[in-house]
Order: C-alpha cells, then sequence, then structure tokens
C-alpha cells in the first residue's frame, strides 16, 4: 500500500486494528435527499458530508459525541468540586476552561457543538450554585441576570478548515 511505504520513511506505521478504508467520496449531485455514505472520527472530530446553503456538497466537521459528553462531564465535575469558592473565581475558572475548549474545537461548521457546551456548562453551574445552601436562594431568573452581568465567553471560531 501506497500510503504504508510513505509513513515508513518517517518511520511511522499504521495499526492494523485501528486503520481500514471507508467509502468516504462527495454523493452525487444528483442526489437531493439524505446522508453522505459514511462518516468517520479524527483527533475529537466527526466528518461527514452536508450540503451548503446553495445545495452543493462540502465536507463537515462537528466535535465527536464522546469528546462532548467528556468535556460536559468534567465541567460538570469542576462545578460539583468546586462550588464552595467565591462564584467570582468560580466565572473566572468557568470562562477559561470554556476558552480553553473553543481553542482546540473551534473549526468552521462546529458553532453548534460549542453552543452545546456552553449551555451545558450553565446549567451544571446553576445546578452546584442551587446546592450550596439548603435555602432556594437562587432562582433562574436571578442566574441568568447574574450571567448578564458577567457573562460565560461566547463560542468562537478559531481556525478555518476549509477555504472559502
Amino acid at each position: 500500500m501506497v500510503l504504508e511505504k510513505r509513513l515508513g520513511r518517517f518511520g511511522l506505521t499504521l495499526h492494523p486494528v485501528k486503520t481500514r478504508l471507508l467509502p468516504f467520496w462527495r454523493p452525487p449531485t444528483t442526489q437531493q435527499r439524505g446522508q453522505g455514505p459514511a462518516t468517520f472520527a479524527f483527533v475529537g472530530f466527526t466528518f461527514y458530508w452536508t450540503r451548503t446553503r446553495n445545495g452543493h456538497w462540502r465536507m463537515g466537521c462537528k466535535t465527536r459525541r464522546a469528546s462532548l459528553r467528556r468535556a460536559t462531564q468534567a465541567l460538570y465535575d469542576w462545578c460539583r468540586r468546586h462550588r464552595h469558592q467565591p462564584v467570582e473565581a468560580q466565572h473566572a475558572a468557568l470562562g477559561r476552561r470554556l476558552r480553553g475548549h473553543f481553542n482546540s474545537f473551534g473549526v468552521h461548521g462546529n458553532f453548534p457543538s460549542l453552543l452545546r457546551l456552553v449551555e451545558a456548562t450553565k446549567r451544571a453551574w446553576y445546578k452546584w450554585l442551587c446546592r450550596r445552601s439548603q435555602r432556594t436562594r437562587l432562582t433562574w431568573e436571578r442566574f441568568t441576570d447574574f450571567l448578564r452581568q458577567r457573562p460565560l465567553p461566547r463560542p468562537r471560531i478559531t481556525v478555518r478548515i476549509w477555504s472559502g
């Protein structure tokens, strides 16, 4: 195989169990409905075929489901472990964590996955702030007012991987 020879020049090998060829070609332009022939996961992303606004096929990229679940769970656990810290310190730390995720996964076409993580962070933070006391001092309305004053970072696309 050509790829094995090319990688061999650099001292690299393909793992026989993890490596396979997929039918990942562009769907025909006459295909009106449905999805492309296959998807594959690579470096925390799922690559798939999607339609542009003009109706042409292009490759899409979104955060892999397992990666998003792992990031959401890590933020949830962090909120639980640090719920007794001052709210300002929690806000700063959550902002750093979200910005780090945006820097890693902020690629063109992945904005909805980044938004999902921000919304999950808001829900987790609200839940664990409510658990700081037996009294219900924090309602969702008060929490949204608090987020208007000190918003979490907005999702950002940091890398354009597609031309155009």
